[in-house]
């Protein structure tokens, strides 16, 4: 059972702490996209405090899995946490550790991956994806326009390096002729790949 109280909870504490937490425009599209393709596994890169798998487990029938990969174990323990409270732990499953070595450890394959994580890393985020989605299956990135830098000149020393990567990643899923990609401009922004075909 699905507790609501639990979830505004964990939704307010999240935006009062400053953690990054799935925009309400951006998760919008991605419910209409579940709702739509009512996927059996999702693989999440990024738990953070577990907001984004919590919202996924909302939106999809009882039958669907979350995998979801977290470096950071302060932020792991509270995910795991606020899932038990809010009654979704039998559907979302954990993960602790680096994704860059995870990810390759994985044998299954997934309808949906949702990327949201280190966007320095992105790039390789997506070759794993595309090893681990089904055909027809859907890849998404958030922040992919990470606050207009991607699309813009200007941007400050230090984000240099994401940007960079986010840029490659754009030009990677866009290029493809095995996806089918829209980028959206709802909340940082959004790529939408879908596999047309999987080599």
């Amino acid at each position: 059972m699905f507790n609501e109280e639990e979830f505004i909870k964990m939704k307010k504490k999240a935006l009062a702490e400053h953690i990054p937490i799935i925009m309400d425009d951006t998760l919008e599209v991605i419910k209409n996209i579940l709702q739509e393709t009512n996927p059996n596994k999702i693989l999440e890169i990024g738990t953070a405090v577990g907001y984004s798998a919590t919202c996924f487990a909302k939106f999809t029938s009882d039958t669907c899995i979350i995998d979801t990969i977290e470096i950071d174990e302060e932020k792991a323990k509270e995910a795991i946490e606020n899932i038990q409270k809010i009654g979704v732990d039998k559907k979302i499953r954990i993960m602790i550790g680096n994704a860059i070595e995870i990810l390759p450890t994985l044998t299954e394959e997934y309808d949906i991956i949702f990327i949201d994580a280190a966007k320095s890393k992105y790039t390789i985020f997506l070759k794993e994806s595309m090893r681990l989605i089904k055909n027809q299956g859907i890849i998404l990135a958030d922040n992919i326009l990470y606050k207009g830098y991607v699309m813009g000149e200007y941007h400050k020393h230090k984000q240099r390096t994401a940007v960079r990567h986010l840029r490659e990643y754009i030009q990677q899923v866009t290029e493809n002729s095995n996806l089918k990609t829209n980028i959206l401009e709802v909340g940082d922004g959004l790529a939408i790949s879908k596999v047309i075909q999987k080599n």
